[in-house]
């Protein structure tokens, strides 16, 4: 008897309740079924199950022994359901939300290729830079960057992104360049606020050291594009990712500095809430972004 077996036989014999139902259902004999379950007590050491004439009841083993093997039976049921959804051609109602800037720039023409690709696909695409609550605003998949401090939901990496620090020339010409993470502090930092507090913390790290610098400014905002256009006016220095960078360090607008250490990564996520939900849409649509991004990565790094 093999374990996935073993796991089946002894669910059954407790959903049944007695060694007498679990042998009419597998059309054994109760001498055969007290022989398989003897065995499995046999080769894992301990007793499993309180048995009389009429009734059988779990030992404190035969309950740990219980919750694992129902929820691995659930995981290989599935895992089978997965691989069986994969092959079938997605359709259906697919809800998306992604960040403002991010979502016009590169999600969109990702869904484009999409809904060509599988036109089956209905795509309702929502921008919004608030963050959102996958269960109670109906999304399917959300693109999110960087760490997700919600262990509940499941999340794709479909591409890499690094955060940097930069500004522009006119305000390091006048105030000078940074050398330190300290030297943070008596800068004019923008400041990307994700909650009411009047300060940011940048996390800066080189090698096994890290700095933690709460950074201040006169201006700060919810907002990637404003902070992103008053970094190219010259107000202060700014940390973005590097996708929302790139071309405007390409062509001198802006400066990266600190280049010496490194940032908090901005990787890019798709991120969904549970596995039981991972239907062909939505496993397809994720390796489609993975495979957009890979072939469109200079395209990633060098637009806004």
């Amino acid at each position: 008897m093999n374990p996935v077996s073993e796991l089946a036989f002894f669910s059954q014999l407790v959903r049944l309740g007695s060694l007498a139902a679990t042998a009419r259902e597998l059309n054994l004999t109760p001498p055969a079924v007290s022989k398989r379950l003897a065995q499995l007590e046999q080769r894992l050491g301990v007793r499993l199950l309180n048995r009389t004439t009429r009734s059988i009841s779990l030992t404190a083993e035969g309950e740990l022994y219980l919750d694992s093997a129902q929820r691995i039976l659930r995981e290989i049921e599935e895992m089978e359901r997965q691989v069986s959804s994969s092959r079938a051609l997605p359709k259906g109602l697919l809800r998306v939300n992604a960040p403002l800037g991010f979502g016009r720039t590169h999600v969109c023409p990702a869904i484009s290729s999409f809904v060509r690709r599988y036109p089956e696909v209905e795509v309702q695409l929502h921008l919004s830079d608030r963050p959102i609550n996958l269960p109670d605003d109906a999304i399917d998949v959300a693109i999110r960057f960087g760490d997700l401090p919600d262990s509940r939901l499941i999340a794709r990496k479909i591409a890499a992104n690094r955060r940097k620090l930069c500004a522009a020339p006119s305000y390091l010409a006048t105030h000078g360049h940074p050398l330190i993470p300290k030297d943070l502090m008596q800068h004019n930092c923008i400041v990307l606020r994700q909650n009411d507090s009047a300060f940011g913390v940048w996390r800066l790290s080189r090698g096994k050291q890290s700095e933690a610098i709460k950074v201040r400014g006169n201006l700060s905002t919810n907002d990637g594009e404003v902070a992103l256009n008053w970094a190219l006016e010259g107000h202060g220095i700014l940390m973005r990712a590097e996708w929302n960078l790139a071309s405007h360090l390409g062509s001198g607008r802006l400066v990266e500095v600190l280049t010496d250490y490194e940032t908090p990564p901005a990787d890019i996520y798709a991120v969904y809430l549970e596995r039981l939900n991972l239907s062909a849409k939505v496993s397809f649509f994720i390796e489609h972004l993975r495979e957009f991004f890979s072939l469109n990565s200079d395209g990633l790094h060098a637009s806004v």
